[in-house]
């Protein structure tokens, strides 16, 4: 690390250690911002009264049970081939539900890794394109790509439709659970003094929102990933929330622009339109989500395989909603580091890379 790099870590840490003011709560929206503020063992060093706390920032901890029980429904009933992001595969659906297996013989299908098992064709890829590759691989295979994540990855996942609209493949679709930030700041604003925003989400939609959060009343921060950046954001929130006023500072400037990626925003507005869309622990936040717009219903799995509707039940066991929430903190939960872990999750925090649970289960919990 540069002298000029540990300098600016070194002032940071100092305005941060002097704080004496009424304690302040920090969400870290990204989950990404949660495993390298541990990571790098900043959550360790922070005072008593400057806390952290999780927020919706997982895409794979926010998608609802019921796209995981749509998923298997799709893998099981409809001899789907799945292309998916490996953390999806083993996030818990419906709990103690049942599907049958293409031997006919009754089974509990509580994941994707439990409907593989059963015989179904579960694929993971690194990106929407590698499922349009397979699809045009395997003609003789209907192919759905689960598509989830927030503004960042929704731009890939169109143009995999456009690639697969422009060679005529009539064997691919997605099943959308993508969203939409503003709607989640909108809900957590009340469980938090500042938000620490995500810096590749702003990248997309640039700073508007946020300015306009400021503006309401509501704090905040876009954050890098480096221990400078991070340590760089902390210390602004900490030095802006002694000045009394709320306030927005853009604290990823290398990446983030107040217009974001307009060409980025134009494909999205292009080929999809908001819908209400279904959080993980905190329900269904109106115009939250975006789905593919009818001229695209070809693309749409829901509507290309007439999916019934799924109310999804959540094991009662599980407290991951309310850490989505930051109600709690993971370890707060009966069965967190017991009954659930890596190996063996319970919820899909604990399951996803980027998931509170597996920061506070990989680097030993709040302290």
């Amino acid at each position: 690390m540069s002298d000029n790099k540990k300098n600016v870590i070194a002032r940071a840490r100092a305005i941060i250690d002097s704080y004496d003011g009424k304690p302040i709560r920090i969400m870290e929206v990204c989950g990404t911002h949660t495993h390298e503020i541990f990571r790098l063992g900043i959550r360790q060093i922070l005072p008593d009264k400057v806390r952290l706390i999780s927020g919706p920032g997982c895409p794979v901890c926010v998608t609802p049970v019921d796209f995981i029980d749509e998923a298997v429904y799709l893998a099981m009933e409809r001899d789907v081939t799945i292309c998916t992001f490996g953390d999806l595969v083993r996030v818990p659906g419906s709990f103690g539900t049942s599907a049958q297996t293409s031997d006919k013989k009754t089974a509990k299908i509580g994941s994707l890794a439990a409907a593989r098992a059963a015989g179904a064709r579960i694929q993971v890829v690194y990106a929407p394109q590698d499922a349009v590759a397979y699809a045009r691989e395997h003609p003789q295979e209907q192919v759905v790509f689960l598509s989830v994540g927030f503004e960042t990855t929704t731009p890939s996942s169109c143009l995999a439709v456009k690639e697969a609209q422009r060679e005529g493949l009539t064997n691919f679709s997605i099943l959308t659970a993508n969203k939409t930030m503003p709607s989640a700041y909108a809900a957590m604003k009340d469980s938090t003094d500042a938000f620490l925003y995500p810096g590749h989400v702003h990248a997309i939609t640039g700073t508007g929102i946020c300015e306009k959060l400021a503006e309401e009343g509501t704090s905040g921060v876009v954050a890098g990933f480096t221990a400078r950046e991070l340590m760089t954001a902390l210390a602004v929130i900490v030095k802006k929330t002694q000045e009394g006023s709320p306030f927005f500072e853009n604290c990823y400037p290398r990446v983030v622009r107040a217009e974001g990626s307009p060409a980025a925003q134009r494909l999205v507005e292009e080929m999809m339109e908001p819908c209400d869309a279904r959080w993980r622990g905190i329900g269904v936040l109106p115009q939250s989500g975006v789905q593919l717009r009818p001229e695209y219903a070809a693309f749409d799995a829901r509507v290309k395989f007439n999916i019934p509707s799924m109310q999804g039940r959540e094991n009662p066991a599980c407290r991951c909603g309310e850490v989505l929430q930051g109600k709690c903190m993971p370890s707060d939960c009966k069965v967190f580091g017991k009954g659930c872990t890596p190996e063996h999750p319970i919820g899909a925090c604990m399951v996803s890379g980027e998931g509170a649970c597996s920061a506070f289960y990989l680097y030993g919990g709040d302290r």
